[in-house]
């Protein structure tokens, strides 16, 4: 067959598309499916030479993503198999037990989510070659050219492929997603939680593309470890009992030597890898996540049972595919032992921080504030009836979409194959008397079939697009078209490369849209902030006018818990809480008696102030003792 719909509920893919649409989490996913083809290559034997080649080259409005390997490649069978969704499709659930990533559903996310591209793979002497693109009415779709044929040798030296292996070619397109340059892409692959493992068995090596040509190499990209001690292991031994059946385990805890670690998000340096066989499958510190005497601390814990379970159909990771499921009784049971294998050296942690002059904790600090105010919003309008009035918004201008806007910012074609290039127009969002002003930077190995200069925006009659028939003659011609009308611009950018898409591409999987942001108008606490308030006197004060909590850094009870950087010691938690409830229970009482009418009764706010601390004082000194 040649171009058809990819086998599965379209708007599933859309969800997961979006849900992954990065280029970190398309080189995890890319990267790991390559050592996942080396590994078995190992166990059978084969020799392999465990190179994997990311080549990235970046544009204004978009980049090109290249990874490939020299493993085993695929048969034609296999790689349409792969267009298959989930799962149940994957690796792991056939019983390979190498399954990883996103278990069967991050390749296809990954080039949809972040524009479009194609699998290129060599086996047994046969090339293949699959695009996967979406249609004029937003389809998912792929095109498969009728089958594989035999190699030829300008396809092994274009594709730096000497025996077996698969390329694949990602075109990022979404406006949505960060252009990064090339060595923040070369750090997010060496500091990555889920590619640590690999990066020590495979030689990883990035290359910056220009125009086709390789301008800067990485070399080998390692994850550097920070200077530690041991606390346990290496490779401590532990165990775990579920359902009558005892499961192995080993952990290495380390304690870096007071170099401040990453706590959140894929770079995070702080807190135990989990690793089952090959596979990374979270990073944390189970029971003592975000706790007092963990700052410091980080290593590996190595349970080959779970992706074992994993296979069987147990639900060992969250749905999200973010990290371990907690709600399953297999991985509370293997929670619960490795914190009580690692809680000697958290609590002799804690004792070490009451010691320490500059320690601070202030991330978890932050986030316990965010999810008290929360509640204290909630409290406000759920329970004692108190609504502020919103903010003065167009909502309705700021949900439409931009008044010019390209189908894409980025396109990426072959040479002498026609494109077109379309500009979509909102006319309600344009003044009658304005004109479209058109402007080109283009080479002369582009050429677009009628180039306007200017047009009316009352000579649109109601159109709402405009479109350009582009040719390009030279592999490595770049272009630019942008458009203005009074206040609006839009603007795209066009490259021409040799084995890019042939495909005509619908309008962009992510089109922009201009969000309204995020409503605070019922919201009294919007957040909190150090500030020298020029007196001495008020410790924390409630600003309407902000609608934040105000610590005065000049109040010299509160100078005795902030260091040098205005972050609070751990051992402030009392004073915050006693800060923040004097603060909210003032605001909450205050509004309560203008709502009723009785502002100025100096003991109808005593009586509700003193109510509200009753009813919610324990919750919120609470949350801060539990930070």
């Amino acid at each position: 067959m040649a171009i058809s719909p990819i086998p599965v509920d379209q708007r599933v893919i859309d969800i997961d598309s979006r849900r992954f649409a990065s280029i970190e989490k398309a080189l995890v996913e890319l990267i790991t499916n390559a050592d996942d083809s080396y590994a078995r290559m190992e166990r059978a034997g084969a020799p392999a030479s465990g190179q994997i080649r990311v080549q990235y080259e970046r544009h204004q409005a978009g980049a090109v993503l290249m990874v490939s390997d020299q493993a085993e490649g695929m048969p034609f069978a296999q790689a349409r198999f792969i267009l298959t969704y989930g799962g149940a499709h994957s690796p792991l659930a056939r019983g390979e037990g190498g399954g990883r990533g996103y278990f069967g559903r991050g390749l296809k996310q990954a080039i949809y989510g972040l524009g479009y591209g194609w699998i290129e793979t060599i086996h047994a002497g046969r090339y293949a070659r699959i695009e996967l693109f979406r249609g004029e009415n937003g389809g998912y779709l792929y095109d498969d050219g009728d089958g594989d044929r035999p190699v030829r040798e300008k396809d092994r030296t274009r594709l730096g492929i000497a025996d077996n292996g698969t390329k694949v070619t990602i075109v990022i397109e979404n406006a949505q997603t960060s252009i990064s340059h090339y060595r923040s892409v070369v750090q997010a692959v060496a500091n990555n939680v889920y590619l640590r493992d690999v990066l020590r068995r495979r030689q990883v090596e990035l290359l910056h593309m220009q125009r086709g040509k390789a301008v800067e190499r990485s070399g080998v990209v390692q994850y550097q470890e920070p200077p530690a001690t041991l606390l346990l292991g290496p490779e401590q031994a532990g165990h775990f009992v579920h359902e009558q059946q005892t499961y192995p385990f080993t952990l290495t805890l380390k304690r870096a030597l007071d170099v401040e670690l990453a706590s959140r998000g894929d770079e995070r340096t702080n807190g135990l890898v989990i690793l089952s066989g090959t596979a990374v499958l979270d990073c944390q510190l189970f029971e003592y996540e975000n706790q007092v005497g963990t700052e410091y601390l980080f290593g590996t814990v190595n349970c080959p049972a779970l992706i074992d379970k994993l296979g069987q159909g147990v639900a060992i990771i969250s749905d999200e595919r973010e990290g371990l499921n907690h709600k399953e009784p297999f991985v509370q049971a293997f929670s619960r032992a490795v914190s009580a294998m690692i809680a000697p050296c958290v609590l002799a942690e804690r004792e070490k921080l009451k010691h320490l002059e500059h320690a601070s904790a202030s991330g978890r600090t932050s986030h316990m504030i965010e999810h008290l105010l929360e509640r204290m919003n909630r409290a406000a309008i759920q329970d004692l009836g108190i609504s502020l009035p919103p903010p003065e918004t167009d909502v309705a201008a700021v949900e439409r979409p931009a008044a010019l806007r390209f189908t894409t910012p980025f396109y990426y074609r072959k040479p002498n194959h026609p494109f077109h290039v379309s500009l979509l127009i909102d006319p309600g969002q344009l003044a009658e008397d304005e004109v479209l002003q058109f402007a080109y930077a283009l080479p002369d190995s582009l050429h677009l079939v009628a180039a306007p200069a200017e047009l009316p925006v009352s000579a649109l009659n109601d159109r709402q697009r405009i479109e350009w028939t582009v040719v390009g003659d030279t592999t490595g011609s770049r272009g630019e078209i942008s458009v203005r009308a009074g206040s609006h611009w839009a603007w795209c950018e066009m490259v021409v490369a040799e084995h890019a898409s042939g495909h005509s591409h619908g309008v962009s999987a992510h089109a922009v849209k201009h969000r309204p942001p995020r409503d605070h108008g019922e919201r009294m606490f919007i957040g909190y902030e150090f500030r020298h308030l020029d007196n001495e006197l008020d410790r924390a004060v409630y600003s309407r006018a902000e609608r934040t909590i105000l610590i005065n850094t000049a109040a010299p009870t509160v100078q005795l818990y902030v260091d040098g950087r205005g972050h609070f010691r751990d051992s402030a938690r009392l004073l915050l809480a006693e800060l923040f409830m004097d603060v909210i229970s003032d605001e909450l009482a205050r509004c309560a008696l203008e709502k009723s009418g009785r502002q100025g009764d100096a003991e109808a706010f005593h009586r509700a102030k003193l109510d509200i601390i009753r009813r919610y004082g324990s919750e919120i000194h609470l949350s801060f003792l539990n930070a």
